[in-house]
């Protein structure tokens, strides 16, 4: 475990020991990391109201940024998850197996469903429902298309790579030879 880890308001975030977090991430509060994540340089998780939990095999990229709302929302953001970087989560929730484009924002009460897709770059307004299957994008995010086979197959190898980078970090900075 490395990263700045602060406790607030009684909690202490809980980090699986499988998880790779990098020296300069920050997680504060009510955050729980699942197995095999990688919270990657920068990134900064602030769970001091609700809760943020990620889940296993899920990898939240540079400088992104998760928080919760003082209303009594947290983030979820589920297992087989690429968050990339400099995204913004805010009191929201990504399930299962969901691809997180580049600098987008997804922001309260929204859900982005299992298996679909938000841009780089796109805003997800408040309340708003990103279905299984579908590419949203824009400012603000609409439905530009259904995924193909490709892109899921896509996200699917995605995630494969980060959890065999996260590894490769958590264990010395050095990627294993394919066999």
């Amino acid at each position: 475990m490395s990263g700045l880890i602060v406790p607030f308001n009684g909690f202490v975030p809980k980090i699986d020991s499988t998880a790779f977090i990098a020296p300069n991430a920050t997680l504060i509060g009510e955050v729980e990391i699942g197995a095999h994540c990688g919270i990657w340089f920068g990134a900064v998780l602030r769970g001091d109201g609700p809760g943020i939990k990620i889940g296993d095999n899920s990898n939240i990229q540079d400088g992104t940024v998760i928080h919760v709302t003082a209303r009594g929302r947290g983030t979820v953001v589920g297992r087989n998850v690429t968050v990339g970087h400099l995204a913004l989560l805010h009191a929201c929730e990504v399930q299962d197996d969901a691809f997180i484009g580049m600098h987008s924002t997804v922001l309260d009460n929204a859900v982005v469903e299992s298996g679909a897709m938000v841009a780089a770059g796109a805003v997800v307004p408040p309340r708003k429902v990103v279905r299984r299957g579908e590419l949203w994008a824009g400012n603000p995010a609409v439905k530009m298309r259904d995924l193909t086979e490709q892109d899921i197959e896509g996200f699917k190898r995605a995630a494969a790579h980060y959890v065999t980078l996260a590894n490769a970090y958590r264990d010395g900075g050095k990627l294993k030879a394919a066999e």
